[in-house]
């Protein structure tokens, strides 16, 4: 886009600010003498897999999801950094409290994106694009000292696809108008939302680049996924009607995960870390003043996921009713294989009723109990009054989910 053009207002402008790898560049800065080199960052000090890695790691072919040991044989001198979740949610917030001093029409898509809606403030920036953009980039460098990536246009999955063609520290910007034609030769999947499966369906009408999608009716993709796949169609052609929603939504899911010592065989080990997931999902939902009644249970072994559905007799917040359902479970579906990961979720929570049977003694003695703990735990530490069984779990930190956000039930470090 030529700069030198005056500038006029646009119908919607949209912003999507990337911070560039994030979590490493949080590692550079805390440690000045890793500035210039090499970084991986992993799940703790003995985590095996890569979670993200500074711009110098990539450059010898070092990426996100390879294992520490292949890594160090592309880059000998890659440096290991383990993940500080919390320091990383805490410079996030900063960040995102300082956009809104540019537009209070603020989205935090995840724990290192953000979109932005101007279309109300553009007369503040002389409606210049230019300078919006480097504004948003100088205010997160200011508060953070930091680089981040900037894409704008007039709707949310152009100026997110925008956003990734110059990183790092990069500035793109796409009229409104020029959007379809910015995208044309773009693979349909590589816009936000669209997965390999979606991908496969498409191919079977032909439509690759986001340029074939109008050569297919509306309906196709109405008629497979609904509303969803309406969007999809004019996303591919820089029409996505998506608004800025600066809200979040109530919680369908509340689930943690963890990924395990390769090739677990043990049953009690696995069934440590099982009860682990249901505590923290517990506690999650008793912060959230939520209880709920179906949970999700899984394990992974080498034959892949092995998933079950149970309920317990009525709602609740307590992880050993939840983690009564993840021992049946286990103990029925194991046979000795190696498991890998592990994850328990509540399905649909509502509301904690907040009455109790005060004539069942044992209920209102757990409450108070649930009560006390949460509330040590919650000022000096996760876990620091838990279960006997559970001074022996993972010494793993908590991981960032990628719909992390500081408010609400979408902050998954709170416990």
């Amino acid at each position: 886009m030529d700069q030198s053009l005056p500038h006029h207002k646009w119908t919607k402008m949209i912003a999507l600010m990337d911070m560039n790898a994030f979590f490493a560049s949080i590692e550079q800065k805390d440690y000045p003498w890793w500035r210039g080199r090499p970084v991986a960052v992993t799940n703790g000090k003995i985590g095996t897999g890569i979670i993200t890695c500074s711009y110098e790691a990539r450059a010898f072919g070092v990426h996100t999801g390879m294992r520490l040991v292949e890594a160090r044989k592309l880059c000998p001198q890659l440096i290991q950094a383990p993940a500080r979740p919390y320091r990383y949610a805490e410079v996030s917030r900063s960040i995102m409290h300082s956009l809104e001093n540019i537009t209070p029409d603020l989205e935090i898509f995840s724990v290192d994106e953000a979109f932005l809606d101007l279309s109300h403030c553009q007369r503040l920036y002389h409606y210049d694009p230019w300078q919006i953009g480097k504004l948003i980039k100088q205010v997160v460098f200011d508060i953070s000292g930091l680089l981040c990536s900037v894409g704008l246009s007039g709707d949310r999955s152009t100026a997110k696809w925008a956003a990734k063609q110059m990183k790092p520290n990069g500035l793109t910007i796409i009229k409104p108008e020029l959007a379809e034609q910015a995208l044309a030769e773009v693979s349909v999947t590589d816009l936000c939302g669209v997965n390999k499966g979606i991908g496969r369906f498409l191919a079977q009408y032909g439509v690759y680049r986001c340029a074939d999608m109008k050569h297919i009716p509306i309906s196709v993709l109405g008629q497979r996924f609904g509303n969803p796949g309406k969007r999809i169609w004019l996303m591919a052609q820089g029409k996505d009607p998506e608004v800025i929603n600066g809200h979040v939504c109530e919680a369908k899911t509340l689930g943690h995960g963890k990924v395990i010592p390769p090739n677990t065989t043990k049953g009690q080990t696995i069934l440590l870390y099982l009860m682990h997931m249901a505590e923290k999902v517990a506690a999650r939902l008793r912060l959230n003043q939520l209880q709920a009644q179906v949970f999700s249970i899984a394990f992974k072994t080498i034959n892949g996921w092995q998933k079950t559905r149970s309920r317990t007799i009525s709602c609740t917040d307590d992880g050993k009713q939840i983690f009564k359902l993840c021992k049946f479970f286990f103990q029925q579906k194991w046979q000795g294989e190696g498991v890998f990961q592990v994850h328990v979720a509540a399905l649909d929570p509502r509301p904690a009723s907040g009455q109790q049977d005060f004539f069942i003694k044992d209920d209102q003695d757990r409450q108070n109990l649930h009560q006390m703990i949460d509330k040590i735990n919650h000022r000096y530490g996760e876990f620091t009054l838990c279960n006997a069984p559970l001074l022996n779990r993972s010494s793993m930190p908590n991981v960032i989910a990628p719909a992390w956000k500081p408010d609400g039930h979408r902050n998954t470090l709170e416990h």
